[in-house]
């Protein structure tokens, strides 16, 4: 083991996705509740830096300029050779690939702690067993890394983002929202895939039965996200606002909800981490796995016996899990 100095910063290798961006946050909170003080920086791809912003455990967010899947190795060199002359001796690396131990090596960082995965036994020297039976859920594989070898995971902490109540204000006027009612958050999205992503129609109808209650609904969402807020906005008076922030924006927007409905996607994690109430819709993939780390929530998820499949599309073509949820239950869930 690396001894420390108090002020050595640690270096984070954070993962690829929203959610388990928002999800990390609890082993951040481990190792600063272990040390308070000790500087965190966090390397991770540039969009989810805004995340990172919202981090109080965090000193700073470096951008990792590789794309989703791209090898970089050029790249992976050139950011190395930048970071290794900040003072880090002890370096985590979430992900489980090759390509995510590159730069802490190339840095030459005496301790890199991470799990045993794809050959890559000289790029990590502080080497995890991954235990999936222990680890069954993607927060323990995070909080781990942040304690001695089997050392019991108890009490994780939970993710919890700040809020700019300056930049809420600012959103509100400049999108023309109206507060005048409580507001229910729906994000029909989910980057994984289709399988995960309950009907528009069903979206729709729970929007119109809510506005009948007198809830006023944001749709949100990312670019790719905009034709089905819009879809669901022509069928409901829904607000769609797909499209039309950043991510920073959404977390700020999200805590002026009393509710979210959400796909498992990178947003319901945020919703929870704002501390929303979440209705969490779950298709191809597993509330047991990826549930939202907070109290306040009901899960919606049919146990079929052919899911969790986590298959982007529906293998059976039938997309019964999503399907035989029906808007009137989850209307009545947040009755």
């Amino acid at each position: 083991m690396i001894k420390q100095a108090a002020s050595d910063p640690i270096l984070l290798v954070g993962p690829s996705w929203v959610g388990d961006m928002v999800m990390a946050q609890s082993l951040f909170k481990i190792l600063w509740n272990q040390e308070p003080g000790r500087p965190l920086d966090v390397l991770a791809p540039g969009w989810s830096l805004p995340i990172v912003e919202r981090m109080p455990e965090v000193r700073a967010g470096i951008a990792s300029e590789t794309a989703h899947g791209e090898f970089g190795f050029s790249k992976r060199r050139r950011i190395a050779k930048t970071l290794a002359a900040a003072g880090y001796q002890r370096a985590v690396i979430l992900p489980r690939s090759l390509k995510a131990a590159l730069i802490p090596w190339f840095a030459g960082i005496p301790q890199r702690t991470g799990y045993r995965g794809e050959s890559r036994y000289l790029l990590v020297n502080d080497v995890r067993k991954f235990d999936r039976a222990r680890l069954d859920q993607t927060v323990k594989r995070f909080a781990a890394l942040g304690l001695a070898p089997g050392e019991a995971l108890t009490d994780i902490p939970s993710p919890s983002l700040c809020v700019s109540k300056e930049r809420q204000r600012a959103l509100v006027d400049a999108l023309g929202l109206s507060l005048d009612r409580p507001l229910v958050a729906m994000m029909p999205g989910a980057e994984y895939g289709p399988a995960k992503c309950w009907p528009l129609d069903y979206f729709a109808t729970l929007a119109s039965m809510l506005e009948e209650s007198g809830y006023g609904v944001w749709l949100m969402g990312s670019d790719k996200d905009s034709s089905a807020g819009e879809q669901i906005a022509a069928a409901s008076k829904a607000v769609n606002l797909c499209g039309k922030t950043a991510l920073a924006d959404v977390i700020d927007l999200l805590a002026l909800c009393e509710r979210a409905v959400s796909n498992d996607s990178g947003l319901m994690h945020i919703a929870a981490a704002v501390g929303v109430h979440v209705h969490a819709i779950y298709g191809s993939s597993s509330p047991l796995f990826t549930p939202p780390l907070t109290e306040s929530c009901d899960i919606h998820h049919l146990a079929l016996s052919c899911s969790p499949c986590f298959e982007r599309q529906c293998p059976l073509g039938h997309l019964r899990c999503l399907k035989e949820i029906p808007p009137a239950s989850v209307y009545e869930k947040m009755r």
